[in-house]
């Protein structure tokens, strides 16, 4: 049986001597990042040891590879067959754990993965959670089956390991690159020695990203005895002798262009041997990163949640490239230094929704290198990212939500990006006729009858043609502007009147029967990880031509009102399993409904958000193993917590305005180029959730939502927060 969890979680700072500080010093905002949170339930979060937005995400892999083991990480779970240097976080799909090392200690009978009701079944261990650490930049446990306990930490290229062995004249590293984890499988492999105290190699597989190619060197802290690579290269071992309470290093750099493109990133970011300098240094990064957003008030659970929500929004996207800017292209080539960081991991149908406006707040550099990768990828394969992993379209999930992210970057006018190039980049992918859109362009929607989750491939094609609509008035296209406009329309094919649901209509124009709002079927019906419930709310570029659809605002005020308390059974025997985080239909646990809760405001009734926001907040959202209603999804369950705590929300993707709910920290300072955005909420409790009055840089405010641009400039937003709702703006 898996061994369980059976300790409390031990949550540390990392000093320089690698030992136990005071957490809740108030410069060190690492200690309120809780990586347990999300490891358990359907967090599918990563567990290990990065620096922000680095290549390498170094932690354990464990034997399972089912879904809740997306990350190779489950609370529920203590099996390691290794500590591997790339993992997702967060996602509904599993790929990477590239590159895995494990301290062994006498002989391996087998080679393998292993299963856990047998040990010796493969090399893996169980670990003692009990004794596990854990803190940004650093991660250690105790291996039980030999006796070693692992330590690590990175810096963005390179894993660094520590191990410290029991005595042995049988100890060993094991290098495996057979094994990634869920839908990865391994192609071609390949490792030689450099020298007594280096090997290099290299681990092409397969899988969700379906051509991955992985280069990397090894670097010991002293010479091995002898260094053996089993048959078909997939496994090889570094032999030692050890003393009681030796300790061994290891550092593994990794690169996606090239053996002598890792031993560059292992020359320029971790040349020397002190690990606890690195472990420092890693844990500087994230402190310097977490600093951009200051709190005060609220307690400390919710501090914990809120830091490690902002922890998580920047695992990824990570970067793609080697210190000299090096990059392997989506068409498989390799190309020089295009003049910024590369990145990769964009998960984009989740993230242009809060994770990635986010970033066009905190992180405005890096966003715009963010966008120009976006572009060049657009270039090598003809099209925006969809879903990119690795230098690979997945083309996961639906719709062209790569023409959100760079439309809002034009939207914004975010610096160093070219806005024609982008403009074009977003016009060219709108155009292109795959994934559905040549269907649409056909008969004005997609039809039922024409392909699985139509509803669903339609509605969010017309997000992101609302959003190239936006970025169009910003350029002043006019006749662009004119057509992508009239594009993102097309939902209104799908909204029967007789029901007030947008539901599935075929390509003669008749309704899908018969018909339940509470149906779901998952990869098999008209809508993506949802139902009609949800789905009916999914227009957030024209909540106005949504109006008109329920013929009057109040029809739809009910209609909203009766989402969050109606049944929340979902019927269907293969129903999704990401409708979760159910408050009646509203599904918070996926990111169709992200936005809902916000609508009260655009609709005029902002206490009714006020209530939503803070109802999800409170009950959805907590500082224990399965403290998220769902997948993290890179990031995007985690920015829809933060932004939320600001007390502002993107609705209109793309709009560049932010819509108010009830933010919940006191005062909130935000770090911008421009200097400092300070967010103040006075006599804020949680009674007090609702906004009565609002001022900006002192003046009375009377709107709803403030503009991208004005929090650029730097000031001060200050709500008058109260117990009894009120509406403080003129209700178009």
């Amino acid at each position: 049986m898996i061994m369980k969890r059976v300790c409390s979680v031990f949550v540390i700072c990392v000093a320089v001597a690698m030992g136990f500080v005071s957490c809740f010093r108030q410069d060190d905002l690492t200690c309120y990042v809780d990586q347990r949170i999300g490891t358990g339930g359907h967090g599918h979060v990563f567990m290990g040891a990065n620096v922000p937005f680095g290549l390498v995400q170094v932690g354990p892999t464990s034997i399972p590879q089912d879904w809740d083991w997306c990350s190779g990480y489950h609370e529920s779970d203590s099996t390691v067959i290794g500590f591997s240097h790339t993992h997702l976080s967060g996602t509904g799909i599993g790929d990477l754990f590239d590159v895995t090392v494990m301290p062994v200690v006498g002989e391996v009978k087998k080679y393998a993965r292993g299963h856990h009701r047998n040990q010796e079944s493969g090399l893996w261990s169980y670990a003692d959670r009990s004794k596990e650490k854990y803190a940004p930049g650093y991660y250690s446990v105790p291996l039980t089956r030999y006796g070693v306990v692992a330590e690590m930490t990175a810096t963005s290229r390179v894993g660094m390991h520590r191990y410290t062995f029991p005595a042995s004249d049988e100890a060993a590293i094991v290098f495996d690159l057979q094994n990634g984890g869920c839908w990865d499988s391994a192609e071609e492999t390949y490792m030689q020695q450099v020298s007594n105290t280096m090997i290099s190699g290299w681990r092409l597989s397969r899988g969700w990203a379906n051509n991955q190619k992985v280069y990397f060197v090894a670097e010991f802290s002293r010479p091995f005895d002898t260094f053996e690579v089993m048959p078909r290269g997939r496994y090889a071992r570094a032999n030692f002798k050890t003393e009681e309470g030796e300790q061994l290093m290891l550092k593994v750099a990794l690169s996606p262009t090239s053996v002598e493109g890792a031993k560059l990133n292992l020359a320029s970011e971790l040349s020397g041997w002190n690990f606890d300098a690195t472990c420092t240094a890693a844990r500087r990064a994230w402190n310097e990163e977490l600093s951009k957003i200051r709190v005060t008030g609220g307690d400390d659970v919710q501090k914990r949640v809120f830091y490690t929500a902002l922890y998580h929004t920047m695992i990824a996207p990570s970067e793609f490239c080697d210190v000299d800017g090096t990059y392997r292209g989506a068409d498989a080539r390799i190309y020089p230094n295009p003049g910024h960081k590369t990145y990769t991991t964009y998960s984009l149908w989740d993230t242009y929704r809060a994770a990635m406006p986010l970033l066009t707040i905190l992180q405005p550099e890096r966003m715009s290198d963010m966008v120009n990768t976006m572009l060049n990828i657009c270039d090598e394969q003809g099209r925006l990212p969809v879903w990119h992993l690795w230098g690979c379209e997945t083309d996961c999930m639906v719709g062209n939500p790569g023409v959100i992210s760079v439309a809002d970057a034009i939207v914004k006018n975010i610096e160093g990006v070219d806005m024609q190039r982008a403009f074009e980049a977003v016009k060219r992918t709108s155009m292109h006729p795959g994934r559905g859109n040549g269907e649409r362009m056909r008969f004005g929607y997609i039809p039922v009858d024409k392909m699985t989750e139509a509803v669903a491939k339609d509605m969010e094609f017309a997000i992101a043609d609302g959003a190239a609509a936006n970025a169009a008035r910003k350029l002043n296209k006019q006749d662009d502007l004119k057509y992508f406009d009239e594009r993102s329309h097309s939902y209104r094919n799908y909204f029967d009147t007789s029901t007030g649901f947008i539901r599935g209509l075929d390509s003669k124009r008749e309704w899908r029967t018969p018909f339940d709002p509470y149906f779901s079927a998952h990869g098999n019906g008209d809508y993506c990880e949802g139902n009609a419930w949800q789905y009916t709310w999914l227009v957030p570029q024209d909540i106005k031509g949504l109006e008109q659809c329920f013929a009057s605002r109040e029809k739809m005020v009910e209609k909203l009102d009766s989402l969050f308390s109606v049944s929340s059974h979902i019927s269907g025997e293969n129903a999704s399993p990401d409708i979760s985080g159910l408050i009646g239909q509203y599904a918070h646990g996926n990111e169709p409904s992200h936005h809902v809760t916000y609508l009260y405001t655009m609709l005029g009734q902002p206490w009714k958000t006020a209530e939503r926001v803070r109802e999800v907040m409170s009950m959805l959202y907590h500082d224990r193993e399965d403290g998220l209603s769902g997948n993290e999804d890179v990031g995007q369950m985690s920015a829809w917590y933060v932004m939320s705590a600001m007390g502002m929300y993107e609705i209109e993707p793309a709009g560049g305005r932010y819509w108010f709910g009830s933010p919940i920290f006191n005062r909130m300072e935000l770090d911008i180029p421009a200097g400092k955005f300070t967010i103040i909420a006075q006599n804020n409790s949680s009674e007090n959730r609702y906004i009565q009055h609002v001022w900006l840089n002192g003046e009375e405010y009377h709107k709803p939502y403030i503009e991208h641009s004005l929090i650029m400039q730097g000031g001060e937003l200050r709500f008058e927060m109260g117990a009894e709702p009120a509406l403080w703006y003129e209700v178009e």
